[in-house]
């Protein structure tokens, strides 16, 4: 199906815009001629034959648009399903049935492989190359060749050659860099001028391609020019560096080797060559999905990070995953390449020796509590968990969920004259209720300069901050009933998002002929469509449901059940009371937008209630139930309650499960978890 969608859109491209960025290679001497080639002179007297089959098709450069697209599928399928092959044993049945398909579709969806799409880009038969080599070839010179092979096309890939000669397969390391001479030789003897151009004029190729300063050059060299630096000090540095990462990726992928985890060595030694080398193009970088063989933490619920990291890193781009932000712009410019350095360096891989390796200390789930409607089953994937969420594997969903968010936002329909239509009949409807108090309140604000610098301030300060300040909370200390509450704020916001497609609404502020004064944003010049800046950058049709109130509403309920104190409670029910006033006294809201945000919140909350369970409060009689095969549970820092409990051991009863939890909670945070983690490995089997 992708490979069909893929070549559809490109047969709909107009013949004289294919290949319109490409410059295919050429006569002898003349491959770098335009500046965007950028693969090795063997790279480019493969792709040359190619360039006659629009000749032979009578169709042009359209045929070799679609075949370079087909064979790259082809290709992303075959690495696919030699990884999936390659995972270590034991692997659950599960696992082995769909890993390839999985990674398959991964890798097809990623921004490597988008980007290798293009005619000229081998990196995707570089990676075929080296795993066929390492994995499927029988014989150590075979094997040499093929890696040897891949290395012609991407030189920085002889480290490879490197890899092979530690582990022991020193056949197939020379090999290996016997086939890299060889085929050099041969690509300088076809084309002397283009091999001069690249090995010498442009060392391996930098430069080449693009610019080696570019934001797709993925490489410590690229980085250190985008930051600024360059001359001798910043190759000293760069050198330095790529000897360091070179030294400390090879060093672990010969450990992992040697420990039976082939595919993470393979996906170690690729990261750090692509990270050492002087351009490293993003396209070079698919090694990083296939760090996903890799295995990191004790705790079952840590087990999703890395995979989830890197599917994100590897699939968005990188303003989807960090704001745009100046002073972020030195990390989200090298994702990829900060991903790749972690890889080769730092990520803590589990050995297979490790007692976590099969049986990672289990969760800690509540005792399940039925919903008021029996004939609704309770979905297993929510229950009711104890401990903490990882605090990484949070801030990366968070933050890409809201950026997705913002992007559905901005991309719902948003014309004018729905919109304005839409606002007439709202008007018309808060009239007929005698509801219509906007433009009355907002008269009465804008003739009171103090109220109204403060809803002004109110509206754009606390709509984000209030809500991240609860979850926070919530996270550290309440966080069996963190989880509840985030999910029924997200639910709320997609419930939200349905309805800034199916019901653009015009606000107060952006009717006219009401006289309406806008606030918060300036006067704004109705007779024309572009409302300012803020058009560019927001849907401002986005109105109905309010998620300013709704946010507000999600906030104030939790507060009110959870907080212990009665001030406490106070304050976090007058906070959506402040907002409602503040979103209709600066004109951003109808009344009723509020009310549809008070919707879509209980919404939220009651599908979280139905789909879960409802929520026991604190001395109800949800304890931890027992982990799997007779370990115990270890229970969350901090508590208060029957739900974080310490431990729970198989046969205990709910009684003294909450007097353990109650003692636990006694002592300080770290000794709570040092316990959980000891009793745990006391019970483990096998």
């Amino acid at each position: 199906m992708l490979a069909v969608g893929q070549l559809a859109e490109a047969l709909r491209v107009p013949s004289d815009a294919w290949l319109a960025e490409l410059h295919l290679p050429g006569p002898p001497g003349a491959l770098y001629a335009g500046g965007r080639f950028g693969g090795t002179p063997l790279a480019g007297l493969a792709i040359r034959p190619l360039t006659g089959i629009g000749e032979v098709s009578g169709f042009g450069e359209q045929s070799l648009e679609v075949v370079w697209t087909g064979i790259t599928l082809v290709l992303v399928a075959a690495v696919g399903v030699v990884a999936a092959r390659a995972l270590p044993d034991p692997v659950p049945r599960r696992t082995a049935l769909l890993a390839a398909p999985v990674l398959v579709a991964l890798m097809t969806v990623s921004l490597p492989v988008r980007d290798a799409a293009t005619p000229g880009r081998t990196a995707v038969l570089a990676v075929l190359l080296v795993l066929l080599g390492v994995f499927r070839v029988r014989g150590e010179r075979p094997a040499g060749f093929l890696v040897g092979l891949a290395a012609a096309l991407q030189p920085a890939l002889l480290l490879f050659a490197g890899l092979l000669w530690l582990s022991g397969r020193r056949t197939g390391a020379r090999s290996a860099a016997v086939t890299f001479a060889g085929a050099g030789l041969l690509a300088w003897a076809a084309l002397p001028r283009d091999s001069w151009t690249y090995w010498v004029q442009h060392l391996v190729g930098a430069g080449l391609g693009g610019g080696p300063a570019d934001v797709a050059n993925q490489s410590l060299h690229g980085a250190l020019l985008r930051l600024g630096l360059s001359g001798p000090g910043e190759i000293v540095l760069y050198v330095a560096l790529a000897g360091a990462v070179a030294y400390a990726g090879l060093r672990r992928a010969v450990r992992y080797a040697a420990d039976g985890q082939v595919l993470l060595a393979v996906a170690v030694t690729g990261c750090a060559a692509v990270a050492v080398s002087p351009t490293g193009w993003r396209h070079q970088l698919l090694w990083v999905l296939l760090a996903v063989a890799g295995r990191i933490g004790r705790r079952a619920a840590d087990r999703r990070v890395w995979p989830v990291a890197v599917v994100l890193v590897a699939a968005l781009p990188s303003d989807v995953l960090l704001p745009n932000l100046a002073v972020l712009a030195p990390v989200r410019d090298n994702v990829l390449l900060l991903a790749a350095l972690a890889t080769a360096c730092a990520v803590p891989f589990l050995p297979r020796s490790s007692p976590y390796w099969r049986e990672p200390v289990p969760t800690g789930y509540g005792a399940a509590v039925p919903s008021r409607w029996s004939w609704v089953p309770l979905l297993p994937f929510w229950r009711r968990v104890l401990s903490r969420p990882n605090l990484l594997l949070e801030l990366l969903l968070i933050r890409v969920g809201y950026s997705l968010y913002s992007h559905i936002r901005a991309a719902a329909p948003n014309s004018r004259a729905v919109a304005e239509g839409h606002g007439r009949q709202i008007h018309a409807v808060e009239r007929a209720l005698g509801i219509d108090i906007e433009y009355a309140v907002n008269m009465a604000v804008v003739r009171t300069g103090p109220l109204e610098g403060f809803f002004n301030f109110y509206y754009t300060s606390f709509h984000f901050v209030v809500p991240l300040g609860v979850l926070a909370v919530l996270y550290w200390r309440r966080p069996a009933d963190y989880r509840w509450a985030r999910a029924s704020l997200g639910l709320a916001t997609v419930l939200a998002l349905l309805g800034f497609w199916l019901y653009p609404l015009a606000p107060p502020r952006l009717m006219p002929g009401l006289g309406f004064v806008d606030t918060v944003h300036g006067p704004q010049d109705l007779a024309d469509p572009q409302y300012g800046a803020m058009t560019a950058i927001s849907n401002q049709y986005a109105a109905m449901p309010s998620l300013h109130f709704g946010w507000a509403l999600w906030c104030g309920v939790v507060v009110v059940v959870l907080a212990p104190k009665g001030w406490q409670k106070v304050v976090g029910a007058l906070h959506p009371v402040i907002t409602v006033c503040a979103i209709v006294a600066t004109a951003n809201h109808w009344v009723l937008d509020a009310v549809g945000g008070a919707v879509v919140v209980g919404c939220g909350f009651a599908a979280v209630h139905v789909l879960s369970g409802p929520r026991v409060p604190a001395g109800g009689p949800g304890v931890p139930a027992p982990g799997p095969r007779g370990v115990s549970v270890p229970g969350p820092r901090g508590a208060g309650s029957a739900e974080s409990a310490g431990s729970a051991e198989v046969g205990t009863s709910a009684a003294s499960a909450a007097s353990a939890g109650s003692a636990a909670s006694a002592g300080s945070a770290g000794a709570a978890e040092a316990a959980a983690e000891r009793s745990a490995g006391a019970g483990r089997v096998g």
